[in-house]
């Protein structure tokens, strides 16, 4: 299967469940069949322009969104590596990372995945993209997605997102850059919660490898007594990487 027909075909469907719309209700908007539409987000056949115009248009999502896929990955050149510590962090050559954090409101870990793309020779930012599982209080389940930018420093890597169905939204990440080898980085994601539209922030992990979410993981998601010592006593939110 060819990867940038599953990886288009992969982006339709999260769009597709993100709106709460069918397989069928998507078939007959751009006047296909259902089963021509499963083909298309398995990858199974190639998808030419005006189709695929046509689906950005049903979901009303920008059709830039089905296509930024990253590019192969290659050598990289001497003028994309900073100088520093940084070209031998783990988290700066990754191309994946894996987002947890604890939701209170409904009492359960939440994850995604942070996919990392190639260098903008232009800016120096990377393209990111950045999906959440939602499972909500009756059990329905759905994905968000969003679209943005990566800048890397020495003690700090910023992501930010922007809501790829809800562009009121734009979310800031701050993630340590670890000085040590290790596999996970405490963060800070700064956003609105989606619930009753107010500013909030999360305290986040970021792993090179997926987790069970198990009760000691699910701790380090938590603010510990410091924490909120700290926080009533400099009335301002921080987390600390040790």
């Amino acid at each position: 299967m060819d990867i940038m027909n599953e990886t288009v075909g992969n982006r339709i469907k999260v769009f597709r469940k993100s709106k709460h719309m069918t397989l069928q209700a998507l078939a007959d908007a751009i006047h296909k069949s259902r089963a021509t539409m499963c083909k298309y987000e398995n990858g199974e056949i190639v998808i030419d322009v005006n189709t695929l115009y046509d689906i950005s248009c049903a979901l009303k999502v920008p059709i830039r969104e089905f296509i930024n896929v990253p590019l192969p990955k290659k050598v990289r050149d001497p003028e994309d590596i900073v100088p520093g510590h940084m070209d031998e962090s783990p988290f700066f050559k990754t191309k994946r990372l894996y987002f947890y954090f604890y939701d209170g409101r409904y009492d359960n870990l939440k994850d995604g995945i942070i996919d990392i793309g190639e260098r903008d020779q232009k800016t120096g930012d990377y393209d990111c993209t950045l999906s959440i599982c939602i499972i909500s209080p009756n059990g329905r389940s759905s994905e968000i997605f969003y679209t943005g930018k990566v800048v890397y420093s020495d003690m700090l890597i910023r992501f930010s997102f922007i809501n790829s169905c809800n562009t009121l939204e734009e979310a800031l990440l701050y993630i340590f850059n670890p000085l040590e080898l290790r596999d996970e980085t405490m963060g800070l994601l700064c956003s609105i919660s989606t619930a009753d539209l107010v500013p909030c922030s999360f305290k986040c992990l970021l792993t090179l490898t997926p987790k069970e979410p198990t009760k000691e993981f699910r701790e380090k998601l938590l603010f510990t007594d410091k924490e909120l010592k700290r926080m009533k006593k400099l009335n301002r939110l921080l987390v600390t990487n040790i």
